[in-house]
């Protein structure tokens, strides 16, 4: 650090938040905006998310959902048709004037779609034949009121997918949630390397005027706190009611159709950047890793600068060719050690360097981003190596992080047990009554200045619940096991 000027200047275990704003900005991911809660989202941020969006529209092409785009501004009195709208309504951002004239009425920036869509929906679906309905955007979402942003986790602005569909039955609608839902899993656990539980969200929790709501659950063992990694929802028949949305089916009876929604956001790199950065840096998982392998020349007084060189491109040009996406640092205004930590910072899963002795050996140096290990390596079996420790790599971080992840989940049984885990910033597992008001109560018993203990999800799957078994909370019979703890 003294030599290069970069480097971390907090611990991730010190100080958790300035080190987060740390590593986003120096790892040019993000920059801060001069509107509070809004950010720029850089080009290393841009093809993360582009990476993932390839795999998703991939797999959601392949169950026939077709792009959309629907407009950003929602007309004041479509908004308040919407029954859910009311969960929204203080983070609604409205347009009010053109230039210095006030607007007739007033306009809503998207909150989320729904209102948008669903009129049209009613004017499209008429026919058994017209289903099933199914549409995606990618856009960005404004939800506006609130305190403490975090970049990524909770801005002003993001970006989403949200697709949108509409069935004849609710059989089809209750296999797409959990279809899309195991999407968002394998997007956390394959590509992110980040741990989920899939699960149910509670009656309070689920999407306000659904039926119910899945998501994918992480959580941050640094914070302590849960974050909703994506949410895969059935309206069942609300919305078409609202909207009339109804279709003829073989027989000429007319019915209403069954809908879902479900949405992942830029949140997802955010809980990543969480998960796996360290104190040097960014650590991305190899899939996500806009670049995999770094290659950087290094020239010793009197080497043949140019044979290095050429072995540095051949280097990458053999890489490429192989699919993976390597560069080479070549800059000359700046030392091998700069550019050493800068590529650290970035979180590039592997170093390849090659010098005047790598060259005479015909081999190369490999140096892992998540744990530091050197190797040296015949030019000869580059490709196969390298892939083997991408390999490595990913799998590396997905075990450690469920390893980290997995020692902070606590069992309880009694209130007593619930409040020192929750202290303890545990990811708690708990009986429950499965009851609203009970939800109400432990939130209000758990208020104060870190926020309050919610139930994160129900997860699918369940430990035994033995007979006789009652609710930590209310000590009524309990009906299931819940993730409860404070969250993002």
């Amino acid at each position: 650090m003294k030599e290069t000027k970069l480097g971390m200047t907090v611990k991730k275990d010190d100080k958790f938040g300035e080190w987060y704003s740390e590593v986003i900005v120096n790892s040019e991911m993000l920059e801060y905006y001069d509107i509070s809660g809004c950010y720029i989202l850089r080009p290393w941020t841009m093809e993360i998310w582009e990476l993932m969006k390839e795999f998703f529209e991939a797999e959601i092409k392949k169950m026939k959902v077709q792009p959309y785009y629907f407009p950003l501004f929602i007309t004041e009195d479509v908004l308040q048709k919407e029954d859910h709208i009311e969960g929204f309504a203080p983070e609604v951002a409205w347009v009010t004037k053109s230039g210095k004239s006030e607007l007739e009425a007033p306009i809503a920036v998207r909150p989320t779609s729904e209102t948008a869509i669903y009129p049209y929906f009613s004017k499209w679906i008429r026919s058994h034949r017209n289903l099933p309905w199914k549409c995606n955007q990618w856009c960005n979402i404004v939800r506006w009121e609130f305190s403490s942003p975090t970049p990524f986790i909770r801005s002003r602005e993001f970006l989403w997918q949200e697709g949108h569909t509409a069935f004849a039955t609710k059989e089809e609608a209750d296999e797409e949630v959990l279809h899309i839902l195991e999407l968002y899993r394998r997007i956390y656990e394959e590509f992110l390397a980040v741990p989920v539980f899939k699960g149910r969200k509670s009656e309070m929790e689920k999407f306000a005027g659904g039926l119910y709501t899945t998501s994918v659950e992480a959580f941050v063992p640094n914070t302590g706190r849960g974050i909703q990694g994506a949410t895969s929802h059935c309206l069942g028949q609300n919305f078409a009611k609202m909207f009339d949305i109804c279709f003829e089916d073989e027989k000429g009876k007319r019915s209403l159709v069954w809908q879902n929604s479900w949405a992942y956001t830029t949140r997802s790199i955010g809980v990543m950047v969480m998960t796996h950065g360290d104190d040097k840096g960014l650590v991305l998982p190899p899939k996500v890793a806009p670049i995999q392998v770094i290659v950087i020349p290094v020239p010793f007084r009197d080497a043949d600068t140019v044979a290095i060189k050429g072995a540095c491109d051949s280097t990458v040009y053999t890489l490429n060719q192989a699919g993976i996406r390597a560069e080479l640092d070549a800059r000359d205004n700046y030392s091998p050690g700069w550019k050493y930590s800068h590529w650290e910072m970035k979180g590039v899963p592997l170093r390849i360097e090659i010098g005047p002795r790598d060259l005479a050996n015909m081999q190369v140096r490999i140096v892992r981003r998540d744990n530091g290990a050197k190797a040296d390596i015949p030019s000869a079996d580059l490709v196969e190596h390298v892939r083997v420790l991408l390999d490595g790599i990913q799998d590396t971080l997905f075990e450690t992080a469920k390893q980290k992840r997995d020692s902070c989940i606590e069992v309880v049984n009694t209130w007593d047990e619930f409040v020192e885990a929750l202290n303890d910033k545990k990811l708690i597992l708990a009986p429950w009554c499965d009851e609203e008001e009970v939800e109400k109560d432990v939130k209000a018993r758990t208020k104060g200045d870190l926020g309050a203990a919610k139930t994160l999800c129900t997860p699918f799957d369940q430990p035994d619940l033995s007979e006789g078994t009652v609710c930590f909370a209310s000590g009524k019979p309990a009906k299931t096991w819940s993730f409860w703890g404070r969250s993002y």
